[in-house]
């Protein structure tokens, strides 16, 4: 390293971490060195298993002992070996010196213990002499400073009490409570919305001006890297692949991994095709290959001998300071394009306006798919038949308390909305949680019985089917879900999870389900073999295919996917999304796709519809939403999404929606967003607007009583901030 101690807050020094296994001694970090520079934002990244997690933990001791086998190196903190720090000392530096934000809050704080006692408590442990009343009051404080709202209310509730974004907030309140030197956050945006993404990110910014910390920001997420970090390390199967400045490994990167996790990415903008994902899988930590890692995947070194037989050094790539540990390296001239895809086709213009908002009453969502689209929509093709209509769709839950469990209060998670989704089409749900995106996909199955309204598949009303019925229109219905782990039964195989359906149908004899499970695997990119194995045994996007394999096993028409991709790293979401594409255009499938990552739904969607607190507010086509969206809403999320390109930095910082979303067991009068809404005037209060066309030909849609006029600001032009009068302003 050219750095010296005194530049270095964190100086991690030829670490390795062994774990005992079944199947033998696992390093699952080999041989890792790398600086924490004072001030600076380093992103580790890499995929599940690549070491990231386990790198930090080992260093700070809080790796479980039961199967740890042991760690090596050194890991220096200000000149202090941590590793060889008694647990008292480590204690001290802990929470102390450096803070620690986790993934998930919700199992990170005690649940039994008031949110302010639990901060106080922390500022008491390494303060020596502050007195209660002194520790509340900080914790109010720092409450306040990360932007909890009503502090001194909140300070005396429990975590259950909280939303998840603000759950982190107060994780990162307690980690900068005594000014740490180093603030190392573990994925803290991965199971958050897009808007409360940018809220946690521009904490994280505050919090790391504030107290002058060093910043490690563990993540798998590329835009939060670009957008956030000065320096970024890549890690794969427990190694460094690269290290070095954010803009110019994203400009350039010199390793072929590297490059590939930029590759895959899904974008905002520019062309709409193929994805291109890293092919294969991490290895298998108990054998590793002898030479290259990375060397079974990877296209640039195929056939060199080198890659198969031996290590390949970290050594300095170039005179940008940056390390590589690639035989062959790739070589790029100029500035490179982020988030290549194969072929694909440009957006197209918006669909001129026609109208204004308000002239109509139409209360749906009926715009048929934009032509340069799917199938279905493309010119000459005529207008595609109506598979699924979903007419004043309302769910509500009651709220029972008391002793006699009374229904005092119903929670609105869907309030009455209609929409259209045409044969071959998908079309996106998105919003943040707790808008009632997957309780409407989960009503359209009537996997939660609906309130009211109808439901219309095929022209039968599922709404009202009896049970004989509804077994049958549910052949014809499926879906896939968030969590393929939860969703596979575990003692069943995975032939068995995909033949399930079949065997429950009765129509399937026992070899026609044998050969149609096998067809099904290789349609969905897995070996026969796999067949006899247990879904513990796969990763997480293979069990998403066995999923959608099981989802397939009644040639369904319309597949509901809610958030399928989620929960996966950025390479085998690239797999997933570019698999549904083509199981689409093969089968003439038609999806229902639930989804808070706007990247993704624009990637795979032809029509897009945005739900906020139970109610559809923006539709259209997606070159209209994301193009030229009209909602407030819709606009700020759209600018909460992080450019996985450095360069969009210069533009400035994402527009703010403002607040936590209202409770929905009592939803905002007038317009629902009004409460968040920068352009919310007396009469968003008292009148609520319709779902109204502002276009000719009626695909556009918005509920808005001053919409927005004008195309979505453009990141690399400059607009990402604050804007002329026609569009939301940051506040």
């Amino acid at each position: 390293m050219s750095e010296t101690p005194a530049e270095s807050v964190l100086r991690v020094n030829r670490l390795s971490v062994t774990f005992r296994s079944p199947s033998g001694l696992v390093r699952a970090v080999d041989d890792v060195s790398f600086d924490v520079r004072r001030g600076e934002t380093l992103a580790i990244v890499g995929e599940s298993g690549s070491g990231k997690s386990v790198t930090f933990m080992a260093s700070l001791g809080l790796l479980p002992a039961d199967n740890l086998e042991r760690v090596d190196g050194e890991v220096l903190f200000e000149g202090r070996d941590l590793l060889r720090m008694s647990p008292a000392e480590r204690r001290r530096v802990l929470g102390g010196e450096i803070g620690m934000v986790f993934q998930d809050p919700m199992a990170a704080l005690n649940p039994v213990q008031r949110v302010g006692q639990q901060i106080a408590e922390t500022l008491a442990l390494h303060e020596a002499g502050l007195s209660a009343g002194a520790a509340r009051k900080k914790a109010i404080e720092l409450l306040d400073l990360v932007g909890v709202p009503q502090p001194a209310i909140r300070a005396r509730q429990y975590p259950h009490q909280f939303s998840g974004g603000m759950c982190q907030r107060a994780m990162i309140a307690m980690a900068i409570a005594n000014r740490p030197k180093l603030l190392i956050a573990d994925e803290p945006t991965t199971a958050v919305d897009v808007s409360v993404q940018a809220q946690l990110l521009e904490v994280l910014r505050v919090a790391q001006q504030e107290t002058g910390a060093a910043t490690v920001l563990i993540t798998h997420d590329m835009g939060v890297v670009a957008q956030t970090a000065d320096r970024l390390c890549v890690l794969y199967a427990g190694r460094i692949a690269e290290l070095g400045d954010v803009r110019r490994v994203f400009g350039a990167p010199e390793h072929p991994y590297t490059a590939g996790l930029i590759d895959c990415i899904p974008q905002l903008s520019g062309p709409i095709g193929r994805l291109r994902p890293i092919p294969g899988q991490p290895p298998d930590l108990s054998a590793v290959p002898p030479g290259c890692a990375f060397a079974p995947r990877c296209g640039v070194g195929a056939g060199h001998a080198e890659c198969a037989t031996q290590r390949p050094a970290l050594n300095p790539g170039g005179d940008d300071g940056r390390l590589r540990a690639c035989h062959f390296p790739l070589i790029t001239i100029g500035p490179r394009p982020f988030g290549r895809t194969d072929g694909g086709t440009g957006d197209q213009p918006p669909a001129g306006d026609g109208g204004t908002a308000g002239q109509h009453g139409d209360a749906r969502v009926t715009g048929q798919p934009g032509a340069g689209q799917s199938g279905a929509g493309e010119p000459g093709a005529g207008r595609p038949s109506v598979l699924l209509q979903v007419e004043n769709l309302v769910k509500h839950y009651p709220v029972k308390t008391g002793a006699f469990g009374r229904s005092r209060q119903q929670v609105h998670a869907v309030d009455d909305i209609s929409f259209t989704v045409y044969e071959g089409e998908t079309l996106g749900l998105v919003g943040e949680s707790g808008c009632g995106k997957s309780t409407t996909a989960r009503a359209l199955l009537r996997l939660d019985e609906p309130t009211s309204g109808s439901v219309l598949f095929e022209g039968a009303d599922i709404a009202a089917a009896g049970r004989a019925d509804l077994r049958r229109i549910r052949q014809r219905m499926q879906m896939v879900f968030q969590h393929p782990r939860a969703s596979l039964n575990p003692r069943l195989t995975a032939g068995a999870n995909v033949a399930e359906p079949m065997r429950v149908a009765g129509s399937y004899p026992r070899d026609k389900r044998r050969k149609r499970v096998l067809d099904l695997f290789e349609r969905v990119g897995l070996r026969p073999e796999y067949a006899t194995r247990l879904p513990a045994d796969f990763s997480g996007g293979q069990q998403q295919r066995i999923a959608i394999a099981r989802a397939l096993s009644l040639s369904p028409r319309l597949v509901i996917l809610d958030e399928p991709v989620s929960a996966l790293d950025v390479s085998v979401q690239a797999q997933v999304l570019n698999l549904l594409g083509e199981l689409q255009a093969d089968l003439g499938l038609t999806y229902v796709f639930v989804s808070h990552d706007l990247s993704v739904v624009r990637h795979i969607c032809d029509r897009v519809a945005v739900m906020y607190l139970g109610k559809i507010v923006e539709s259209g086509s997606r070159d209209q939403v994301f193009q030229a969206a009209r909602h407030p809403y819709t606009r700020a999320l759209l600018s909460s999404v992080p450019s996985p390109d450095p360069r969009d930095r210069a533009a400035g910082r994402a527009l703010a929606l403002r607040g936590e979303v209202p409770a929905p067991t009592d939803p905002p009068s007038g317009c629902r967003f009004r409460t968040r809404c920068p352009r919310a005037k007396e009469r968003c209060a008292v009148e609520e607007p319709p779902l109204a066309p502002y276009t000719d030909d009626g695909t556009g849609l918005v509920a808005c009583h001053f919409p927005v006029i004008g195309p979505v600001a453009d990141p690399a032009a400059g607009e990402r901030g604050e804007t002329d009068g026609n569009v939301v302003s940051a506040r």
